[in-house]
């Protein structure tokens, strides 16, 4: 379901020359999620109205100037319940803009909020192992203590702490 909105929105930006702009209005919406667990509420909560939904989130939409055709789109969502899928929408809609424009994209997992600078290094070193421009998306993941999680399409590197003990304990496991 997430991809179909997705792809609705892709193809609406591209034939509107807005992909940019409804990338970064989508990235934005995308860290406003992550940092503000009302906003969580908000699209998670099976409890308020189509209408409540729809409101509160073209409240937010205008606070931070989204773009008309992100403003709609929201909208559209928010009328059809399908708020609660906005994180995979994003995701999907990131993924295809990254082929469009013949980038890799790649998730990076981290226990803390990384520093733009450790990400653009991140994204040069990802890239030069890919041989190719990489998009990078980035999480934030408590559970993993320290160290990161990439992800580049199928392939994973699991450089967490959280992994490095759980390899520890099964050694010790083995040996005892």
């Amino acid at each position: 379901m997430a991809g179909r909105y997705a792809i609705a929105l892709f193809e609406l930006a591209r034939d509107q020359d807005q992909l940019d702009q409804v990338d970064g209005d989508l990235r934005g919406l995308q860290q406003l999620i992550a940092e503000s667990s009302d906003l969580l509420r908000l699209i998670r909560s099976p409890v308020l109205t189509r209408d409540e939904q729809s409101r509160a989130l073209a409240a937010v939409a205008e606070k931070v100037a989204f773009a008309p055709l992100t403003r709609r789109f929201l909208g559209v969502v928010a009328t059809k319940r399908r708020l609660f899928a906005l994180p995979q929408i994003i995701t999907a809609f990131q993924a295809m803009l990254s082929e469009h424009k013949g980038e890799a994209s790649a998730q990076l997992i981290s226990a803390t909020p990384l520093a733009d600078a450790q990400i653009e290094a991140l994204r040069a070193q990802v890239s030069k192992a890919v041989g190719r421009q990489v998009a990078v998306t980035t999480q934030v993941d408590p559970s993993l203590l320290g160290g990161l999680v990439v992800r580049v399409g199928s392939r994973m590197i699991d450089a967490s702490l959280k992994t490095k003990l759980h390899q520890l304990e099964l050694a010790m496991k083995g040996t005892a």
